[in-house]
């Protein structure tokens, strides 16, 4: 990192001077040049006659409109080569010419944004070159303005990221608290290693130790920390985004090194802040539209939706309400659990990875997160339990002590039915809770269920249990085979061969060999449809015995 003692060279003064929104039109890798001052010059100046110092920045004010100037653009760029200027920076519009120029005699040449006002740019410059402290905490406030800002006028994230890559020429990258890119720009020197920094930002262990806990980040005593990448002379600083006391994401600004300095720090500072800002206002409209959500979803429950009303709603919410639908349930099980809130946070996120389509909305005095997914047309059911699958193991993976209830009801495709699907949904839901099992209930599975719970005799299911599957789970046990899980899988693919030998990951032949054996071990001839009734009905015995 620079110390505020150093020189002050030309990029100072471009990041910490100059007005924001500044180009460098060329020299882009000259910015090193020390500078001593700075002067003001006009296109009808007798530029031979001007006392310039070495080292000087030149401030080229606009020329007048209608009247013909002594001096052109290309004049000004070839005497200010002559007497040594550190870099030209102009008003208006530089020429071709000039450019080719600046870039002929190695010279940096800038242009400020429309309507600078060049005596005051010197003013600036001349209180960086006499007060650098002073001037930067003046500084951080003019960024800190300008990032607010931006998010006032609604201009979004990506906007703001913008700005500071163009305030640092570095790198710049938002995260949300599960460190999910959200906004990003790269620089080009950086375009090569981004796979390499991106596979590093995204492990939630590279965080600095400080930084793990988000809600203990407030208390942070450096809100700006510098991290080396595994990457040669790589560097990141990193700042947490903080709204209500509670860390929702990250800033990283990545640089090279030995390239940091006070300018990146203060907008890593008040651009974490002006982000916070902008994920604050995000999630107020992300919470009015869940409301929304809410309240027409409720609405077509309750049958008081038309058809025509209900596909108008869900352009607004950017969903194909003539798809194919199946209504979804979740509720926790026991007391002591997390919100509902957290669940139903989770299901978006989930729903999000997986690029499903799909409604979601908590109801707050059922204790429930429904979810109406728009799932395949031609394998509704299959389609809709893969995902409640995939939502029972992540909850289990971040909640390992805390269980869920999920059920699902019945595909419907008219709209009107939607209310039919999710009282489906409910009913196997509440089926989940008794059984106590994390394990998704599809409606259509449930007859069995309640007739194997209706039967009071235990010990007589478990001796049918028993003699039905008895010789395969011995055999299994002593032999530490997978025969009931092959069983298993058998009926679970609907007693299809290839796709069972699919799902167990063994080859056709190698599943063939097993049923036989199967066949052998238990005495019974899987081709026989009582048989196969038998041991589907065993299996489900054996399976609610274990979760009771």
């Amino acid at each position: 990192m620079t110390d505020s003692a150093n020189t002050i060279t030309v990029e100072d003064v471009r990041k910490l001077a100059l007005p924001l929104g500044t180009k460098v039109v060329s020299g882009d890798g000259l910015l090193h040049r020390a500078v001593t001052w700075t002067t003001v010059i006009y296109y009808d100046d007798q530029l031979r006659s001007k006392n310039v110092q070495p080292n000087e920045i030149i401030l080229v004010s606009p020329p007048d409109n209608g009247a013909k100037p002594i001096s052109s653009d290309t004049d000004i760029v070839r005497w200010a080569a002559d007497v040594k200027a550190a870099a030209v920076v102009f008003c208006n519009n530089v020429s071709l010419a000039a450019v080719s120029e600046a870039k002929a005699y190695g010279l940096p040449l800038l242009q400020l944004p429309p309507a600078s006002k060049p005596r005051a740019v010197e003013k600036t410059i001349v209180s960086l070159l006499v007060d650098r402290k002073g001037h930067l905490e003046r500084r951080g406030t003019q960024i800190y303005r300008q990032l607010t800002q931006i998010s006032s006028q609604n201009e979004g994230m990506s906007e703001l990221v913008n700005a500071m890559a163009r305030l640092t020429n570095k790198t710049v990258i938002v995260q949300d608290k599960r460190l999910r890119l959200l906004e990003h720009t790269i620089q080009p020197q950086f375009v090569s290693l981004w796979e390499d920094i991106e596979a590093f930002i995204k492990k939630p262990e590279n965080l600095p130790v400080e930084m793990q806990d988000r809600h203990r980040v407030q208390d942070i005593d450096s809100p700006v920390q510098m991290q080396s990448l595994p990457i040669p002379n790589v560097a990141r600083l990193i700042a947490p985004i903080i709204t209500n006391g509670i860390g929702r994401g990250f800033l990283t600004i990545v640089g090279q090194d030995n390239d940091t300095d006070d300018i990146d720090l203060l907008v890593a500072e008040h651009g974490a802040a002006a982000c916070a800002l902008e994920m604050a206002k995000q999630k107020m409209v992300s919470e009015t539209e869940k409301r929304l959500r809410g309240t027409f979803l409720d609405r077509l429950l309750i049958g008081d939706v038309s058809q025509q009303e209900a596909i108008r709603q869900g352009e607004r919410f950017d969903h194909d309400m003539t798809q194919t639908h199946l209504a979804i349930v979740l509720s926790w099980r026991g007391n002591d659990q997390p919100s509902n809130r957290r669940l139903e946070t989770m299901i978006n996120a989930i729903i999000d990875v997986q690029r499903a389509k799909a409604l979601v909305w908590q109801r707050e005095k059922e204790r429930e997160v429904v979810v109406f997914h728009a799932t395949d047309r031609d394998n509704p059911v299959d389609t809709s339990l893969r995902l409640a699958e995939v939502f029972a193991r992540e909850i289990n993976r971040q909640y390992p002590n805390n269980h869920v209830a999920i059920g699902l009801g019945q595909s419907v495709r008219d709209i009107g039915q939607w209310r039919n699907s999710y009282r489906d949904a409910v009913q196997a839901m509440e089926l989940a809770v008794r059984l106590q099992t994390d394990t998704p209930l599809y409606i259509g599975d449930l007859g069995v269920y309640q007739l194997i719970l209706s039967l009071s005799d235990r010990d007589k299911l478990i001796e049918f249990c028993e003699r039905t599957l008895g010789a395969l789970i011995d055999y299994d046990m002593r032999q530490n085979g997978d025969f009931v899980k092959t069983l298993e899988a058998f009926f679970q693919c609907h007693g299809n061969l290839s796709l069972t030998a699919e799902t167990l990951i063994v080859h056709r032949n190698t599943l063939l060999y097993r049923m036989n054996r199967i066949n052998e071990i238990a005495n019974i001839d899987l081709n026989r449809p009582e048989t196969r009734l038998a041991l589907h009905l065993a299996l489900t015995i054996r399976r609610l015995l274990m979760l009771n």
